[in-house]
């Protein structure tokens, strides 16, 4: 079970990593963002590439921050009664939910987007617009980046579920805890 634990802590590292250094790239989203509105509208000029250099790193960013987003578990979703489930109900639930539509969404993604992405690769595909930005064949590269990086920190979901359900909690790394159980039907820490 130390193994699996390893493993999980391993991917939760790669996606922290990951996440903490392209979260910066908000940073440059909005300075450059902010460049193109001056330019325009204080000076009257205006760069098709400056254009689609923002645009390029917002897609970058949130396709590769998207496992990152996973493991915070900052992802959208209604936990009604997700959030006050005993931590047992909580990993039964991850563990079905990666495998009934995590993992195949992420399989569906990487199928659709290779030929896609290969195909941008191969005659090395720039901006349709004129005087846009080249290298468009690399931001293309970010949606396999995408599925794989869900695909690692749904693999490290099952392992924290297996982790949780053979009583192993205390081995999940600390990254992906669940929070302490709680609600009005179990004490707080009750499995």
């Amino acid at each position: 079970m130390r193994f699996l634990a390893g493993i999980a802590a391993l991917i939760c590292a790669v996606n922290l990593i990951i996440g903490k250094t392209f979260a910066w790239l908000s940073l440059a989203i909005v300075a450059v963002c902010f460049t193109v509105v001056v330019q325009r509208y204080f000076f009257a000029i205006s760069y098709v590439w400056m254009q689609d250099l923002y645009i390029w790193l917002n897609g970058a960013m949130f396709t590769a921050v998207a496992g990152f987003a996973l493991l915070r578990d900052d992802h959208v979703r209604v936990d009604i009664f997700y959030r006050p489930a005993r931590m047992r109900t909580r990993a039964l639930t991850d563990l079905g939910g990666v495998f009934l539509f995590l993992l195949p969404f992420t399989w569906v993604v990487y199928q659709y987007s290779m030929p896609f992405v290969q195909r941008a690769w191969g005659y090395h595909e720039a901006s349709a617009n004129v005087g846009g930005m080249p290298g468009l064949y690399v931001l293309k590269s970010f949606i396999i980046a995408f599925a794989a990086l869900i695909a690692l920190q749904g693999v490290a979901m099952i392992i924290r579920s297996i982790l949780v359900l053979s009583g192993n909690a205390d081995l999940v790394p600390k990254s992906m805890q669940y929070g302490p159980d709680s609600g009005p039907d179990h004490p707080q820490g009750a499995i």
